[in-house]
């Protein structure tokens, strides 16, 4: 617990309409939500959450690492009722600690078992795969290699950026240390070192410089050359998929947590129901250009097919576990 909170702060140095659960949140009371969604993405959906159910929200938007990390400093004092996390991994931080109380078993089952705690502490919300963005103006998908440690190699050197203190990287390199090792993972954030990529605070600046062409790649989640183009319109980028299982084509889940101790039970269900259920599920996949996590609906017809991307078969329930390694590996490597 020690070492996960002394590294969250590292990071911050550096930088219910779906039928089954919930509905019975008391309207009128107030939830403290803690989000490592960025408030762009999901202010609308819980301002739309606010209206429908007369439950009000007081968001505090951060890092998921860093909210992460709050939790556990706070513990049992903690006013947040919610944890939304952009990733699994910083749940699972929390979770193990205690903090996070069994979501409803009916919420659970709706959403497919890969996106979801095996102890039931948190449930996904969404889903993204990483990937690497590329200019098409300067590569064409075949110049692209099949796994991500390839652009350790010379060729890539000064072409390639990335933001080493956001969540869903830090995630990537968890999800490497549990397939390849630390001692793998370390001598390829060491190898990227070398290569002297350009690094970012956001995913959006990181597609921003790939579209400019201050750089070629720019290793992010899959969703961000759509919200960088619905905001400054067409641009030459496009997303390459890894294949046979390469960390580099994670497929994460944001996702929800309630906090034990939290004395508004139902409203957060009623939270969690909505994020989950069609309202929730279609706005990710419509508005976000995320997938959804929830049975029976299909993501945004421009996606690649979940089942057709060649990601590794990790557990994300485990992804917490590793982040403590991941964050000291990424300092020992020079990107903390």
């Amino acid at each position: 617990m020690a070492l996960v909170l002394c590294l969250g702060l590292l990071v911050v140095a550096c930088g219910g309409d779906a039928g089954g659960a919930g509905g019975d949140g008391e309207a009128g009371t107030t939830l403290t939500v803690y989000s490592g969604r960025e408030e762009e993405l999901v202010a609308p959906l819980l301002a739309q959450f606010e209206k429908d159910e007369g439950i009000d929200l007081e968001v505090r938007y951060g890092d998921s690492a860093e909210l992460a990390a709050q939790l556990l400093e706070e513990g049992d004092a903690s006013p947040a009722d919610v944890f939304f996390s952009q990733d699994a991994g910083a749940l699972g931080v929390v979770g193990a600690e205690g903090l996070l109380a069994p979501i409803d078993n009916a919420i659970l089952e709706r959403v497919h078992h890969q996106f979801r705690s095996q102890e039931g502490l948190w449930v996904g919300t969404s889903g993204r795969a990483r990937v690497a963005a590329y200019n098409t103006d300067a590569l064409s998908e075949d110049d692209l290699p099949d796994s991500i440690e390839a652009f350790t190699d010379e060729s890539w050197r000064g072409r390639v950026g990335f933001p080493p203190t956001n969540s869903s990287f830090q995630a990537f390199v968890a999800a490497m240390i549990d397939a390849q090792g630390e001692a793998a993972t370390l001598a390829f954030l060491e190898g990227l070192q070398a290569n002297e990529p350009e690094l970012f605070e956001e995913n959006s600046d990181v597609v921003r410089a790939v579209a400019a062409g201050t750089i070629d790649v720019g290793f992010t989640n899959h969703y961000y050359i759509y919200e960088v183009s619905a905001e400054d319109g067409d641009i030459p980028v496009a997303n390459h998929f890894f294949t046979n299982g390469d960390p580099g084509a994670l497929i994460n889940a944001a996702g929800v947590g309630v906090l034990a101790t939290t004395d508004q039970a139902g409203a957060t269900e009623t939270l969690v129901d909505y994020l989950t259920g069609d309202k929730g599920q279609r706005f990710f996949a419509e508005e976000t250009f995320e997938y959804p996590v929830a049975r029976g609906l299909k993501p945004n017809a421009d996606l690649v097919p979940l089942d057709q991307i060649q990601s590794p078969d990790i557990d994300l329930s485990e992804l917490g576990e590793r982040l403590p390694q991941a964050l000291d590996l990424l300092a020992q490597a020079g990107f903390l």
